[in-house]
């Protein structure tokens, strides 16, 4: 199943502290990634191995007030959460088409771009994000077309172990996560979370799962 992940997204209303709390739970400092000019967030990296990485995304202190509410849910956000993952794939039009043929409708794909911190231009398409339908749990999907992917740029990385959740209905969740091919391991509980274990430099760390460390 982590051969599936392109990134986790770490969403914070703190930018600043979240990546502070990283690095000091897990040893490894997480790299800049770029603003989102005109969403009013900026992130920062950690490569996971594997072809994945961590996002970590929250306000970013050099732009105004966005016109309309940040990505993922975080102006409402009082900590930092994992609150969803995206799977990568260079057809993304064939998937959407069967995806939608299987019954789920990952949505329309959008372009996006931002400016790596030595001034490249990265672009790429992507689903948005679903949290009607299993609460972030089903992935939202991207492709990078020709631009290189973001773990091809050194990135401090801490590998992913594992990756797992919960949710009151997991049997709500798993037609989608059929459809798109991948798997996830989904147990009862209460609340809806999303956890991932990394490979911090003492020792293996958990993402998310109540407090999130």
């Amino acid at each position: 199943m982590l051969d599936h992940v392109d990134h986790l997204v770490l969403a914070t209303p703190d930018l600043a502290g979240a990546v502070a709390a990283f690095a000091e739970h897990t040893g490894v400092q997480p790299a800049p990634g770029g603003s989102h000019v005109g969403l009013g967030t900026a992130n920062q990296l950690v490569d996971l191995g594997a072809g994945g990485y961590l996002e970590i995304i929250g306000p970013d202190p050099d732009q105004p007030e966005p016109a309309q509410p940040r990505p993922f849910g975080i102006d409402e956000l009082i900590t930092p959460r994992l609150v969803t993952w995206a799977v990568r794939t260079d057809g993304l039009d064939a998937l959407l088409a069967e995806a939608r043929e299987g019954g789920y409708d990952p949505g329309a794909a959008l372009a996006m771009s931002r400016r790596a911190p030595d001034g490249a231009l990265l672009e790429w398409r992507l689903t948005p994000p679903r949290f009607d339908y299993g609460d972030g749990l089903v992935p939202f999907l991207i492709d990078w077309g020709t631009t290189p992917h973001p773990t091809s740029r050194d990135l401090p990385r801490a590998d992913l172990l594992e990756l797992r959740a919960t949710h009151p209905d997991p049997a709500s969740v798993r037609p989608a996560l059929a459809v798109l091919r991948v798997d996830l391991h989904i147990d009862i509980a209460e609340h809806v979370s999303l956890t991932a274990r990394v490979q911090g430099s003492a020792g293996p760390v958990l993402l998310g799962g109540g407090p999130w460390f």
